[in-house]
């Protein structure tokens, strides 16, 4: 028997786990090196793959709370060029980056749907085959900061649209693409206050194979500069075809010219806090010894030490200048000092002769007295009901006409 259970057990559960989780078949996505890419996770696709929505097919729910988490098969997180963004259980969530030259190649990223109402989950493998940028290279590249959009705001196809028709307008240029998309919150901006209206705010940096036209360049001339040091908003010398869409920060704009620049030194080399791919990390097995003794007297004998002298100013203060009797006596008057004694005599000689005197002591210094008899009663004494005096007798009950009077 003991036998039989063991040959059941993985069987149910591997019938547990499939119940719980299932899997979607693999996705293929292309990025472009140099180039924004946006993959959206959308919740419908999920929602008809979980165990529990099978079963009822016919009866799916259209609220059905999804979040999703991303990572780079075998790690915990996902590429450094890759972000994921969710605004709520209810809404898209978008996979999105601008991979470089560095990262071509094949990444496998494993995406997890959680249903918040089930617990079930349902995953997929979304395959990035990440293919090298064409030979034409974008080295005038500009950054807009726009503060009236979130960043998931931005990455559906339509509002990218819109904005690269609206910079081709004002630019009067139709070879702009965009480059790159970043939330303000990774760029250290600040979480707006829950208010309609309020944005965080995202950055769109976009690209071109011409140089910039003089309406960009405006935006950095000294004149614009001084205005927006005094919080006032630069004159463009063109139209701004953004508003009211996007409500784009000129005096927020970043410009940057990498013509000069070869191929190579236009790829981001990591500094040396960033490890490379495949590498570990090392630690030092021996640390340099250290003298602690300058820290000891530095945190223990120097609060002592002053401890210790505020010790001895005190003492001195409180036994050394103290003026004695003698001293304070020489330094008295004489008709003052007879006087003193005169009254301290007096006090002395009024004390015996109220000690001597044989007079009762009155009624309100005495422990109980009754206020109609005036006996003494001691408050330790019993109470006796056949000898009790109230202290305060009660009314006299006259009698009326027809009561006969004992």
């Amino acid at each position: 028997m003991a036998g039989r259970r063991l040959l059941w057990t993985p069987f149910l559960m591997a019938v547990f786990l499939a119940g719980i989780l299932a899997a979607l078949p693999d996705r293929n996505v292309s990025p472009v090196a140099g180039a924004i890419f946006v993959h959206e996770l959308k919740r419908e696709h999920f929602q008809g793959a979980f165990p529990s929505i099978r079963k009822n097919y016919s009866e799916i729910p259209s609220d059905t709370p999804i979040t999703f988490h991303a990572q780079l098969l075998g790690h915990p997180d996902l590429p450094r060029w890759l972000r994921y963004t969710q605004r709520g259980p209810y809404r898209t969530g978008y996979l999105y980056g601008s991979p470089t030259m560095k990262d071509v190649g094949r990444q496998l990223i494993e995406v997890t749907a959680y249903n918040r109402h089930t617990y079930e989950t349902v995953r997929q493998r979304v395959i990035f085959t990440i293919v090298p940028a064409p030979d034409t290279q974008m080295p005038y590249q500009a950054e807009f900061f726009v503060k009236n959009r979130d960043v998931e705001e931005v990455l559906p196809a339509d509002a990218q649209k819109q904005f690269q028709q609206a910079l081709d307008i004002m630019l009067e240029q139709k070879d702009w693409s965009i480059i790159n998309i970043t939330s303000a919150l990774d760029r250290g901006g600040r979480v707006p206050l829950p208010i309609e209206g309020r944005k965080e705010g995202v950055y769109i940096k976009v690209g071109s194979r011409r140089p910039f036209s003089d309406c960009l360049l405006e935006t950095k001339s000294f004149d614009n500069q001084f205005r927006c040091s005094l919080d006032q908003q630069p004159v463009i010398p063109c139209y701004d075809s953004f508003s009211p869409q996007f409500r784009v920060d000129w005096c927020n704009i970043t410009l940057a010219d990498l013509s000069s620049l070869s191929i190579t030194e236009r790829v981001p080399v990591w500094g040396d806090g960033v490890l490379e791919d495949g590498s570990e990390y090392n630690p030092p097995t021996d640390s340099p010894e250290k003298a602690f003794l300058s820290d000891y007297l530095l945190t223990i004998l120097l609060p002592l030490l002053v401890a210790l002298l505020l010790c001895l100013l005190l003492a001195y203060i409180m036994y050394c200048r103290r003026e004695g009797v003698h001293k304070r006596d020489l330094k008295t008057s004489d008709v003052q000092m007879v006087h003193h004694n005169t009254i301290h005599s007096n006090t002395e000689e009024l004390r015996h002769m109220a000690s001597s005197r044989d007079v009762p002591r009155p009624l309100s210094t005495l422990p109980m007295f009754n206020v109609r008899t005036g006996e003494r009663i001691s408050p330790l004494q019993g109470r006796q009901d056949s000898a009790h005096v109230p202290l305060i007798l009660a009314p006299a009950v006259r009698p009326t006409r027809g009561t006969p009077v004992s």
